[in-house]
């Protein structure tokens, strides 16, 4: 079973393996209806999933697929602020420059002034919380 894909780069398709030739009938019903049917979400999950990219060797380009939306809350108010960040999609980011651009802090800033229990330089698609302390 392939997904036949476009790259919105390139405008080039390309055919992605992602079940091996068996019988249709080892197939969940329900996964198979949402390939016959082709289900927007069974095809996001699938390409979301790191095993499929990387047997087909392809990668998503996250950039500028994400943005941080944030309260209109000063940052010389009330410290500490605890901030919860929630993926409606599972976007790689680095949460270093997810705050950074959230907040409109610096990168330097972001690694004194943010505590944070991920580390803020590695990429990370699940949610997360961190708190901001008071500047100097």
């Amino acid at each position: 079973m392939w997904l036949l894909v476009r790259c919105v780069s390139c405008d080039r398709t390309s055919k992605l393996t992602v079940h091996e030739r068996a019988p249709v009938r080892s197939f969940d019903p329900a996964e198979l209806h949402g390939y016959r049917v082709k289900d927007p979400e069974l095809v996001a999950s699938r390409l979301l999933d790191p095993l499929l990219a990387r047997r087909n060797r392809f990668t998503l380009d996250w950039t500028d697929a994400w943005r941080l939306h944030t309260s209109s809350a000063r940052l010389d108010e009330a410290w500490p602020i605890q901030v919860e960040v929630v993926f409606e999609d599972p976007v790689a980011v680095r949460p270093e420059r997810l705050i950074a651009q959230g907040l409109g802090l610096s990168r330097n800033e972001v690694l004194r002034r943010i505590k944070c229990d991920i580390p803020l330089r590695r990429p990370t698609s699940a949610g997360f919380t961190f708190t901001v302390i008071a500047g100097d």
